[in-house]
């Protein structure tokens, strides 16, 4: 029985990590839903402005990429960058005519090797995926380095002690203290907002950086 628990948890975990397949168009759904307010607060936090060049880093379920698109409007561009394939083919559809006016961009890629050009960005956010990285300090340098100085960087997270309370989070997930992520976002040239969410069940933390 423990070891049917532990397959069950470890592949939520990894769904969560890289959605795919069947169950990751549930997972998508269940994203958008539970992560509506964080990503809302980010998006607000981040500040993008209408005619703005903004970004969604590891967008999931896509909700993100939709509230990005409103706030830079008609002659903004988003760019929306996922390490899932499913993710990646399910914005494809959702957002046909974004991507066809040239508003929206989608790629592939990771928080540590962006397929961005430096200092290319006004804002951007990303929001439950730093627990998937092993090197926080290179996602940290990666994220400052697309973003031009003066601009906003979000990362929001679930707070540690809330997140280590679920039954499948010690599957994969590295949920680092809050101060820790501070640090990496200051090693890697930023100054760093700390602004917190008290979203249900879990209340989130959005550290909002902005690059030197």
């Amino acid at each position: 029985m423990n070891s049917v628990r532990a397959r069950l948890l470890s592949t939520v975990a990894s769904q969560l990590g890289n959605p795919h397949g069947v169950l990751g168009k549930g997972v998508a759904f269940l994203l958008n839903r539970g992560n509506k307010t964080a990503i809302a607060g980010a998006v607000e936090a981040a500040t993008a402005a209408p005619g703005g060049i903004a970004a969604d880093v590891g967008f999931g379920g896509g909700a993100g990429l939709s509230l990005l698109l409103e706030r830079v409007g008609a002659s903004g561009v988003v760019h929306g960058i996922e390490i899932s394939a499913d993710m990646l083919a399910r914005a494809c559809s959702g957002h046909a005519r974004d991507i066809g006016s040239g508003r929206l961009r989608l790629a592939e890629g990771s928080l540590t090797a962006l397929p961005l050009a430096d200092d290319s960005l006004d804002a951007a956010i990303t929001v439950n995926t730093v627990y998937f990285v092993p090197d926080l300090a290179a996602a940290c340098a990666e994220l400052a380095r697309v973003v031009h100085p003066g601009g906003r960087l979000v990362i929001g997270i679930g707070d540690p002690d809330a997140m280590a309370k679920l039954p499948f989070t010690s599957y994969g997930f590295s949920l680092r203290p809050v101060p820790d992520v501070i640090a990496a976002l200051e090693q890697a040239g930023c100054t760093v907002e700390h602004q917190r969410l008290s979203t249900r069940p879990i209340p989130h933390h959005l550290l909002v950086a902005t690059p030197g």
